[in-house]
């Protein structure tokens, strides 16, 4: 009976596994305690009634004499158990529906799993050698199931020193890469938001003139620089483009070091991440890392527009270019920019230079106008001409989910769910209420934001009242300071909709009538572990 009961709690830990991995990696396996965090906003899901269940059986294990009334409570907490195993069956498939991005099994979760495979292992293999103690093991079992999100971190602290060895290996692997190329130049771009927007814009208009790799997706860690070095990096090769993401001081650092940056584009800096950073002046000093890592002959392209670039003292002598709109001293600027749902055009002023140049791209928004300013800079310094640039400029696609423009049914969506801070919310409104027709902004609020998070949410919803025709919150406890916004705006509560599945959204905008189009921006999409 025993080895039975056994087998149905390896069952229950089995299910409980997927999730538990898929939340440690959607919570960058706990740097800066981030899986921890998220066990304490989910506690019911992280210690749920089968703790209740490991009570049971510990209670019954030492006052419970064995016979029949032992046999008995056995039979009627294994099939709690097999009632157990159901449920949690219907929870992953919830949870399932509700990804958006699902468990990336990589050579890290596949150890993990191992790792846990053999942690398991360890209370039957007791029990087998020591006599008389298989009951206890069944108390064990019921405790790894109970407390199995914290076992998962157990796993991947056994697992450190094995990983420190796998780090080391492809570490050197590039740096001997990198060190074979020596005519390559290396790009590195930072930034609070807008960095894989600039880096494919800098990409598409260098790739005129140059063989330009860029990193892909958002691959903007230190493993990401490595495999693309060691995976997609080849000897024809002139320039790599380097994303570069932080979540503390010294991270921008450490990637600079691996790549040696000569050239650098800081697009703007926000808030975001702030709770990881800890305070604003650690985001702009851990930001600056970048062009402060840059050599005496290098060049950083710096955003005119953003206070925190135009205060900050720089502690290096590189050669900086500076972009602007609103700030017309500046080496590259732009103005009469016009939107439409076929893109943006605008003008283009270079520093002594009299004569205006348009560009037309498929992008949307000032700040995207912003983000190409940086790549026309770059572009020029390196060499590129005029009509490559406008070539290069009109090339560009929209990245996926940052303001993306689609066609959906009966309405424009722009799509901006790839994360979001206050800054670049903002912007996104400002697109949308460049667009004629009738507004909706869909939005669970944005998250990472320190003690500041609720302060920042609630502007959010002040400025969407500005704009909006309809508010469509997802989450009723994510979205109470957005709501609070707008009815401290004294918008008309009646036009605000709150929903648990986003889905819900497009089944209301589809519903809406409208002689005019209508636009629907979708800003933000909080990962997994935020589902409500």
């Amino acid at each position: 009976m025993s080895y039975l009961f056994i087998g149905i709690i390896l069952i229950s830990i089995l299910m409980k596994s997927k999730r538990s991995l898929h939340m440690l990696q959607q919570n960058l396996y706990n740097d800066g305690n981030r899986y921890l965090k998220w066990m304490l906003r989910h506690l019911k899901e992280s210690f749920s009634f089968d703790f209740l269940l490991f009570l049971s059986l510990l209670f019954m294990t030492i006052f419970v004499e064995k016979g029949l009334i032992y046999s008995i409570l056995e039979v009627v907490i294994m099939f709690f158990y097999i009632v157990l195993i159901y449920f949690l069956k219907k929870q992953n498939q919830k949870a399932k529906k509700g990804e958006k991005k699902p468990l990336v099994v990589t050579a890290r979760v596949k150890r993990l799993m191992v790792t846990l495979i053999i942690l398991h292992a360890i209370p039957i293999t007791i029990a087998e050698i020591v006599p008389n103690t298989l009951d206890w093991c069944v108390v064990v079992y019921a405790g790894l199931l109970s407390f199995h999100y914290l076992v998962v971190l157990l796993a991947k602290c056994c697992n450190r020193p094995i990983e420190r060895l796998v780090y080391l290996h492809y570490y050197r692997m590039a740096k001997k890469k990198l060190r074979l190329m020596n005519k390559l130049n290396v790009i590195g771009i930072t930034g609070s938001y807008g960095k894989t927007s600039s880096k494919n814009i800098l990409a598409d208009i260098l790739n005129i003139k140059f063989n330009a790799l860029a990193t892909p997706k958002n691959l903007n860690t230190e493993y990401g620089l490595m495999m693309t070095i060691n995976n997609h990096l080849d000897k024809f090769d002139e320039m790599l483009i380097a994303e570069m993401g932080a979540y503390k001081r010294g991270e921008i650092k450490t990637l600079c070091d691996m790549v040696h940056p000569r050239y650098g584009i800081l697009t703007t800096i926000g808030t975001a991440h702030l709770e990881s950073f800890g305070s604003e002046e650690n985001i702009i000093k851990g930001k600056f890392e970048l062009i402060e890592s840059l050599p005496s002959d290098g060049v950083g392209v710096l955003n005119g527009d953003d206070p925190k670039q135009l205060h900050y003292k720089l502690k290096n002598h590189c050669k900086i270019l500076w972009t602007g709109i609103q700030n017309k001293d500046v080496d590259v600027h732009a103005s009469n920019i016009t939107c439409s749902n076929k893109g943006t055009t605008f003008d283009v002023t270079f520093r002594n230079e009299k004569k205006k140049y348009t560009f037309t791209t498929k992008l949307l928004g000032y700040h995207n106008v912003s983000n190409i300013l940086a790549a026309l800079a770059l572009g020029r310094e390196l060499g590129v001409s005029i009509q490559d640039l406008e070539q290069g400029v009109k090339s560009v696609q929209p990245v996926e989910h940052r303001l993306e423009l689609k066609k959906i049914g009966n309405f424009y969506q722009i799509d901006d769910a790839y994360n979001s801070n206050p800054v670049g919310a903002k912007s996104a409104l400002e697109v949308l209420d460049m667009m004629p027709g009738t507004k909706v902004v869909v939005t669970p609020g944005m998250i990472e934001l320190g003690e500041k998070e609720e302060y920042y949410n609630q502007v959010f919803g002040e400025q969407i009242a500005k704009v909006a025709d309809y508010v469509v919150l997802i989450g009723k406890n994510q979205t109470k300071p957005i709501y609070n916004g707008l009815k401290l705006q004294g918008y008309d509560m009646d036009q605000v909709i709150v929903y648990n599945d986003i889905k819900e959204a497009y089944k209301f905008i589809g519903g809406l009538q409208s002689k005019e189009p209508i636009y629907a921006l979708f800003e933000n999409d909080l990962p997994d572990s935020y589902n409500e």
